[in-house]
């Protein structure tokens, strides 16, 4: 077979690692990072950045009046480090707060740099085996979508445009509906449904959380894939959730784990108290199930990448080309040695707060995250060549990983509490190195195809993971504090007697001197902090896992703390998945029969044929995030169908309609994240957000589809509008 030649040959060196492309792409590495955190917190899916930055690219750098191409892959490779740094963090690092523990911003950063550099570093023996050598058999199909990209930019034409309308239309409606900004109308419109004196379907709910960001989401992943997770809102919200009232609307005492009657619950208790661990299990479930029917692809990854792997690619004092002048697997090895060093050093000098635990454990953390983390990383860099960024099983494999550290820690009689802490910080690094190797593999294959300088790309991988890291933590806290609630939840408690699964907060972080407390009739009153003892409960019979504030004024819980993430507005399906997986293990309780109906529930859709992993994480999501993703993936279909009967073609991640729906999900995690940003400053300070609107005749549910329908139709409009040449 012939040497491929790339777009740009290896004899020419236009620009390429230059300053203005460094700063762009931290700017973009930025801005994907923290809307990555936003729009996966909330929906519980990432969409790849690339594409949409090479886009925009194109158009801001030039060279001599063309496009600049290499300096395009710098952004691009620069940018994209952050997406997939959010995309691990997410996963997994949120967990400590389920897990009755602190999200420190420092933290954060640090652990998310760690398992970056280790992704990028681990993946240098695995290029030229994969990238190079396998070209042709790993299509890497990001990668090539996005080369493709870039090189139609150089020849002429304009795609950037339909970004950009995206990013306006999208910001300004955004604007609007956002409750954290204008609000002009509700942001979520529901209907719940109550028929009849038998209270037919009470317990159900139709709602929909009308934002530019989901209605771009579900048009990128396709009406099938919206559909799937839709179908399993539908079953949690609409079959199972009636069935709970319908049989428990009688009872006087609660159901464990629920902590009230449940004739007293609304459709988010029923969701956060039975859904929630059933969803769990179903999504645990379908990630292994994912994990396991890719066992050959696995092991053949495995196989090629250690057979393949060498010291050197070129004869001594030979110098390589340019297109293949890559980090020397010296600097690989010695960079993760240090990295590892660096990782139990961290852990032993800054331990999570309340979670102290030896040198030993510490040492062990260390040499898993080797293990796990190479593993995982060798798997992640070939199966995204054969099936894409989009179905790499990340959560099955931080789920193993995780699943097997919680077993060693069983076997070794570490079950206290800071060794959950411990498991969720070894499962974050590997799975953030995991989903950087992913990423890194498919830019890499960009490059190669385009004709980029490997270790420069290398170099921006580095610097994009670096900067995106400081706002990945910025944006997490921000959401955890900003979106946190404080309501009325008076209830006896003796302080002074035992109650396993219980614990009392020292110095919790988050915790203003002065916070509203909401009542059930909408009212909000000010709380001083020193007026509670704050508690944890994790795993208890008495009260739902959550934090309480205790008066000893009056020696009752009066006050239910809802942290942000976790709550309906930022599920973390994934990071709450990883905590009951560990505190599954570790503490051995659960409610059991909630999380195996959810497996047996996959066990079902498996068998019916359809991909278990998109059904399970509908049926842990809030309808009103599936009912609003699946809207984009309906209109994908009426694009796809007037497309095709003109006789034309509307496939790929280029089309008009994709990029315009890149731009509503840029603009939809923007803006959230400014709402985001004036709830914190209402909270903080006890302030009125200073530019909402009044609530006038417009404030009805009415109002909002009508709202949503339209973005919807700009969607349709623009997909079906091509792109001018």
């Amino acid at each position: 077979m012939s040497e491929f030649q790339p777009y740009i040959p290896a004899d020419q060196r236009p620009p390429e690692f230059t300053f203005r492309a460094v700063l762009l792409g931290a700017i973009f590495g930025i801005i994907f990072g923290a809307v990555t955190v936003y729009v996966g917190l909330k929906a519980g899916l990432t969409v790849a950045a690339s594409i949409p930055i090479a886009v925009i690219t194109i158009s801001t750098l030039r060279h001599k009046g063309k496009p600049s191409v290499l300096e395009t892959i710098i952004v691009q490779t620069c940018g994209n480090a952050g997406q997939s740094i959010a995309a691990g963090v997410i996963f997994t690092l949120p967990a400590l707060i389920f897990l009755g523990f602190d999200l420190e911003y420092f933290r954060i950063f640090m652990l998310a740099l760690i398992g970056g550099y280790l992704g990028v570093l681990f993946m240098v023996p695995l290029r030229r085996p994969l990238i190079v050598e396998e070209h042709g058999v790993l299509q890497y199909p990001e990668g090539t979508a996005c080369a493709d990209v870039i090189k139609a930019g150089a020849s002429g034409g304009s795609t950037a445009s339909r970004v950009f309308f995206g990013l306006g239309l999208g910001a300004l409606y955004a604007a609007f509906q956002n409750e954290n900004l204008l609000g002009a109308w509700p942001g979520t419109p529901e209907y719940r449904p109550d028929y009849g004196p038998d209270h037919v379907l009470k317990g159900a709910s139709i709602k929909a959380d009308a934002t530019a960001e989901y209605l771009g989401v579900g048009y990128i992943i396709g009406p099938k894939t919206a559909g799937i997770i839709f179908a399993g809102g539908v079953f949690s919200w609409l079959v199972l959730m009636p069935l709970l009232y319908f049989f428990g609307k009688n009872l006087p005492t609660p159901i464990y784990p629920g902590t009230v009657p449940i004739a007293q619950m609304t459709p988010s208790d029923l969701w956060a108290t039975y859904i929630r661990p059933m969803g769990a299990g179903a999504v645990a479930a379908a990630g292994l199930i994912t994990l396991f029917k890719t066992l050959p692809t696995i092991i053949g990854a495995l196989r090629s990448g250690f057979k393949n792997m060498r010291i050197g690619g070129f004869a001594e004092g030979e110098a390589p080309k340019r297109t293949e002048h890559d980090l020397s697997m010296g600097v690989a090895v010695l960079g993760s040695i240090a990295l590892v060093v660096l990782m139990f050093f961290f852990l032993w000098l800054k331990p999570v707060p309340g979670a102290q635990v030896g040198l030993l454990a510490n040492l062990g953390a260390s040499f898993l995250v080797v293990i796990f983390g190479f593993l995982f990383v060798t798997v992640s860099s070939r199966i995204v060549g054969l099936i894409g960024s989009s179905a790499n099983p990340i959560s099955g494999m931080t789920i193993a990983t995780l699943m097997a550290t919680s077993a060693i820690f069983l076997v070794s009689g570490w079950t206290a509490p800071a060794f959950g802490a411990l498991a969720i910080t070894i499962g974050g690094v590997v799975c953030i190195a995991s989903a950087e190797a992913g990423d890194t593999s498919q830019d890499l294959k960009t490059g190669f195809l385009v004709g980029a300088t490997p270790i420069k790309q290398r170099f921006a991988f580095l610097i994009g993971i670096t900067v995106s890291t400081l706002a990945i933590g910025f944006t997490l806290n921000l959401m955890n504090q900003g979106l946190q609630e404080f309501r009325e939840a008076p209830r006896p408690w003796n302080i002074n007697a035992p109650h396993e699964g219980v614990s009392i907060l020292q110095n919790p972080h988050g915790l203003i001197d002065q916070f509203p407390v909401k009542s059930p009739n909408g009212a909000s009153t000010l709380h001083h902090k020193n007026e509670y003892v704050v508690l944890n409960a994790l795993g208890s019979s008495e009260l739902a896992d959550g934090k309480y504030l205790y008066s000893p004024a009056t020696q009752r819980i009066e006050v239910q703390w809802i942290p942000g993430i976790g709550s309906e507005k930022a599920a973390a399906p994934q990071a709450r998945l990883m905590a009951t997986v560990i505190n599954g293990i570790l503490s051995r309780k659960l409610p059991w029969g909630l999380v195996m109906l959810g497996v047996f529930l996959v066990i079902g859709i498996e068998l019916l044929g359809i991909r278990s992993l998109s059904f399970a994480v509908g049926a842990y999501l809030s309808i009103g995030t599936t009912l609003a993703i699946f809207t984009g993936g309906v209109v994908r279909w009426l694009v796809d169908s007037a497309v095709k009967k003109a006789g034309g073609s509307n496939e790929g991640d280029v089309s008009p309609g994709s990029l315009y729906a890149s731009g509503l999900i840029a603009a939809g995690g923007i803006m959230g994240l400014i709402g985001v940003g004036f709830k914190f400053y209402e909270t903080t300070w006890n302030k009125e957000n200073p530019i909402g609107l009044p609530h006038g005749f417009q404030y009805h549910d009415i109002t909002s589809v009508i709202a949503f329908a339209a973005l919807a139709f700009s969607l349709y409009y623009f997909a079906r509008k091509p792109v001018q040449k």
